[in-house]
């Protein structure tokens, strides 16, 4: 399988840029970046109107994840070879993250979608620091579903 953009040479800051700029595009009334310990960004907050209420999302990047993964395609891995995965990682993981904000939004402007249905699992609540998909989760998928017929 291919990996898609996993040569991408677009830095994580272009692509959160424009990122940024499709949101507000789209009415994003605030828009802020969310940081991890090393200084690097790992999220995208921003506040949109649905129905005439301001509803909070945020969109990750798993840079880490992203790392794992392109790390295992090498069969030896050197210091530099490490520094060189962790900085394409990066530019893979905003790359990505900026080419799923476009289709989705692509797919709201054509009427083939409505925002909710494409970005709802990344409502936010911000006072316990999670998106409404990892509540879900922690809480159980199984508890959504209807009971099975017998």
């Amino acid at each position: 399988m291919t990996i898609k953009n996993y040569t991408s040479q677009i830095s994580a800051m272009r692509s959160i840029g424009l990122i940024e700029a499709k949101l507000a595009a789209k009415g994003a009334s605030q828009i802020l970046k969310e940081y991890d310990p090393e200084g690097k960004v790992e999220g995208i907050a921003f506040i949109i109107k649905i129905d005439g209420v301001d509803m909070p999302f945020k969109l990750p990047a798993k840079v880490d994840e992203c790392g794992i993964i392109l790390k295992s395609r090498y069969k030896k891995v050197t210091s530099s070879t490490l520094k060189n995965i962790k900085a394409q990682a990066e530019r893979t993981s905003w790359k990505v993250v900026l080419d799923f904000v476009d289709v989705m939004l692509t797919m709201i402007e054509l009427r083939q979608a409505e925002f909710m249905q494409v970005f709802m699992p990344y409502l936010y609540d911000h006072s316990k620091r999670q998106t409404y998909f990892e509540k879900v989760k922690e809480k159980g998928f199984q508890k959504l579903l209807p009971p099975a017929e017998k």
